[in-house]
């Protein structure tokens, strides 16, 4: 089993990056197989509505000047979904926005190709707006027909400056945890 963890942050690794490892390590400790593929740097653009997706059916998309058929076939080939993203104006990063909304286009167009896949969101957040954000992302598992495991609180973490989400250890064990119910679910619906 495996789980593609894709982190929307500008910064490859900072407070974003920091939670996605910790919900990782819950995954590993589990034995689950872990990726992380980081939008940070790499071209992303927004959907253009062209609707090539719904013609060609081919789990692609027609822009092919970025990097989103290769998260693509991440997601496709991952039994599960972590997204994780930094609050910026009580929302995700633009990268993420634009990585749900191209790849849920796309999956809508095949048939829900992401159907019953196990999807998790993580939030670094400075003070406020994160709600919204994981809302955002648990959206996309929704629409998608995704499972959503759960953990102790809402999946954040709460930090400024790199390496502040260390200083949270709620945020942290929040994290482990919802790597492990991660891992539980995935061994379940293998059963």
């Amino acid at each position: 089993m495996k789980v593609i963890a894709f982190n929307g942050s500008a910064r490859k690794d900072g407070n974003t990056a920091i939670l996605i490892n910790y919900a990782l390590s819950g995954l590993k400790k589990e034995g689950i197989e872990t990726e992380t593929f980081n939008l940070s740097g790499r071209t992303l653009r927004g959907c253009t509505a062209c609707g090539k997706c719904f013609e060609t059916r081919d789990k692609r998309c027609a822009v092919k000047e970025d990097v989103l058929n290769e998260c693509l076939e991440k997601m496709v080939e991952a039994d599960g979904i972590l997204l994780g993203s930094p609050t910026y104006f009580a929302d995700v990063s633009a990268e993420m926005k634009a990585l749900i909304e191209r790849a849920g286009f796309v999956a809508k167009a095949n048939g829900d190709m992401l159907r019953r896949k196990v999807g998790a969101a993580v939030v670094a957040v400075r003070r406020a707006g994160s709600i919204h954000a994981f809302n955002t992302l648990n959206n996309f598992f929704l629409i998608s027909q995704m499972i959503i495991p759960g953990s102790n609180y809402w999946n954040m973490g709460i930090g400024l400056d790199k390496g502040d989400v260390e200083s949270d250890q709620e945020g942290i064990y929040t994290m482990r945890l919802l790597g492990e119910n991660m891992a539980w679910l995935l061994k379940k619906l293998r059963t």
